[in-house]
């Protein structure tokens, strides 16, 4: 069974068998508007917890993508290059940036959950 958790920087994070998937939400994708470009990390790069991990370009501006939980990045979503507006589309779905393979799941647990990020996203 998968969960998905939340941080202040507007990304989520899902967690299925250690391996965790990154995107930005749906919050951080309406913030941005169209997103025109994305910059992911290569594989079987390591990053830590809230190190700069991928950059994601609208044509309001650009901004980081920070990896929620540290890890070595396992795979990277080559349809982003093609079809960025994914990110706009489905950008808790399709709209993925990474998976990493979690190197410490008690980061996960500290991270918000749905409801946490949702009250945390009413009062900004």
């Amino acid at each position: 069974m998968s969960e998905t958790r939340f941080t202040e920087q507007h990304e989520w994070v899902r967690v299925e068998d250690g391996e965790a998937t990154v995107g930005i939400t749906k919050f951080a994708a309406e913030q941005l508007g169209d997103v025109v470009f994305v910059e992911l990390p290569e594989t079987g790069r390591k990053i830590g917890a809230g190190g700069e991990a991928a950059v994601v370009e609208s044509v309001k501006a650009a901004s980081e993508v920070y990896a929620p939980v540290g890890g070595e990045v396992t795979s990277a979503n080559a349809a982003l290059a093609d079809d960025p507006a994914t990110v706009n589309a489905d950008p808790e779905g399709e709209g993925w940036f990474f998976k990493l393979k979690l190197a410490d799941a008690g980061e996960f647990a500290k991270l918000m959950t749905k409801d946490q990020y949702d009250a945390f996203v009413k009062g900004l």
